[in-house]
């Protein structure tokens, strides 16, 4: 079977949905975009020239992380291996999905900033989670994402301002 790893740069469409399946694994499911832009020298213009559509799929440690972080609109650089999914539509016609099935998701920081709240160790003692700003541009109207393990003891009052000198970026 192939296996191919590609890095794809873009952002979430639909809001990241967690699921438990009946063997006890959770998954966390969403949709991304990435646009494909080139510089037009002629008109000295960005031209948008396509947008690759993917499903990623999360499992194990990532589903924490991105399930608790994540929202429609957040830029995302996401790792992982390339599959395409067919099958027939309810309307008889034959489709296909590319899926991916993620091994490492991040924010994408060159339209962004994110502050890193770190996991308590395994086996560590873990008290209620802690809020940490998500202050990606084209957020949801939710920005504080809820995180995993002991933190620095932030709370939404205490957060830091998000940046009020952010340019909107096309993604």
């Amino acid at each position: 079977m192939y296996e191919a790893m590609v890095t794809v740069i873009g952002t979430v469409v639909t809001h990241p949905v967690k699921r438990g399946l009946t063997n006890g694994e959770q998954v966390v499911t969403f949709r991304m975009a990435s646009n494909s832009r080139r510089f037009n020298p002629e008109t000295s213009e960005w031209v948008d020239s396509g947008t690759l559509y993917l499903t990623v799929s999360c499992w194990r440690r990532l589903v924490v992380g991105v399930d608790a972080s994540l929202r429609r609109g957040d830029p995302i650089i996401a790792h992982g291996q390339l599959r395409t999914h067919e099958y027939r539509a309810r309307d008889g016609v034959e489709r296909r999905d590319v899926e991916m099935r993620a091994s490492s998701i991040g924010p994408d920081l060159s339209r962004c900033t994110a502050q890193v709240v770190r996991r308590a160790v395994s086996g560590a003692a873990s008290g209620p989670g802690t809020l940490a700003r998500n202050s990606c541009d084209r957020s949801s109207t939710d920005d504080r994402a809820r995180v995993d393990g002991e933190g620095p003891g932030e709370d939404a009052t205490t957060a830091p301002p998000q940046p009020a000198d952010t340019e909107p970026v096309d993604a």
